[in-house]
């Protein structure tokens, strides 16, 4: 019972697509251990930094799904959801969102003093995401935030300090997220704009939001250019930022005002690729070179 009450659980989070952040996350660990600290992160600093990652996307995403469970029963494309299609209880939701956190929390603990001293800020952003799209249409911004900061917590786990070269990853980050939020979002935009929630599509059209997305997406190519040459890396770290920005562009031409039947196609596969193809990158990099 309760194995199948937790399988319910990571589908409803779509726990498969840590494979969004966590790339990213290690990549600010190994990243910044080596430009900062001149050494490799050791394999605990790595697991301390898996565990913090899926503590908080865990406890995230079932807050999001706690907290929007009304919308969802309202909106045909998420009626469907473990919540509001009654698979699975608040009590039950709320029991793994404390353990997330405490899993988080425990982490955090395990790494250094700065990272501690920055999980109340991480928590807040985690939480303020979901009640976002109440007020204002920057929320794909927020969950930028929230996500940036996974590699930006590599970053502190491995240095013990933030400076400019981890902010850099941590903005890039952000405006990729943020960029395919907005992308995602076109399909609620009718719905969202019927309820009265914001984001940009339902704010400023359809049209006008992709093309901010493809700004942030301009944006986040050229933080991984800059990244580039603030760390000092070689043409195999910017081979794979050449591949992420042919990515996007293709991600971009799937997704149309008028057709917006490939969404999940540039929403998930893409992104996911995208992640995965900037951390092989940067392995290679600093292996070889």
């Amino acid at each position: 019972m309760a194995l199948r009450k937790l399988k319910i659980i990571l589908e409803m989070i779509k726990f498969e697509h840590s494979i969004f952040a966590l790339p990213f996350a290690f990549m600010g660990a190994v990243l910044g251990s080596i430009v900062v600290e001149g050494t490799w992160p050791t394999w605990m600093e790595i697991f301390w930094v898996t565990v913090a990652m899926v503590g908080a996307r865990s406890a995230a995403m079932s807050l999001n799904r706690l907290i929007d469970r009304f919308i969802d029963a309202k909106n045909p494309r998420t009626v469907t959801r473990a919540i509001p299609a009654g698979l699975i209880s608040v009590i039950e939701v709320l029991v793994f969102i404390v353990v997330s956190f405490l899993v988080l929390f425990i982490a955090a603990f395990q790494l250094n003093d700065l990272a501690v001293k920055l999980l109340p800020l991480a928590v807040f952003v985690l939480v303020l995401y979901s009640y976002t799209k109440r007020f204002t249409w920057l929320c794909h911004f927020v969950l930028g935030i929230a996500i940036g900061f996974g590699p930006l917590g590599g970053w502190v786990a491995t240095t013990g300090q933030v400076d400019i070269t981890g902010f850099l990853l941590f903005a890039s980050v952000m405006f990729w997220t943020a960029g395919f939020d907005i992308i995602y979002a076109c399909q609620d935009a009718d719905f969202d704009r019927k309820e009265g929630l914001y984001s940009m599509p339902s704010r400023f059209g359809v049209a006008n939001a992709l093309l901010v997305a493809r700004i942030c997406h301009f944006l986040t190519f050229i933080g991984l250019v800059s990244l580039y040459a603030m760390a000092d890396l070689s043409f195999w770290f910017l081979i794979g930022v050449l591949i992420s920005g042919a990515i996007l562009i293709y991600e971009h031409s799937l997704v149309k005002p008028t057709d917006l039947s490939k969404v999940d196609v540039a929403f998930f596969n893409m992104n996911g690729i995208l992640s995965v193809v900037m951390f092989v990158f940067t392995m290679i990099d600093l292996v070889i070179t």
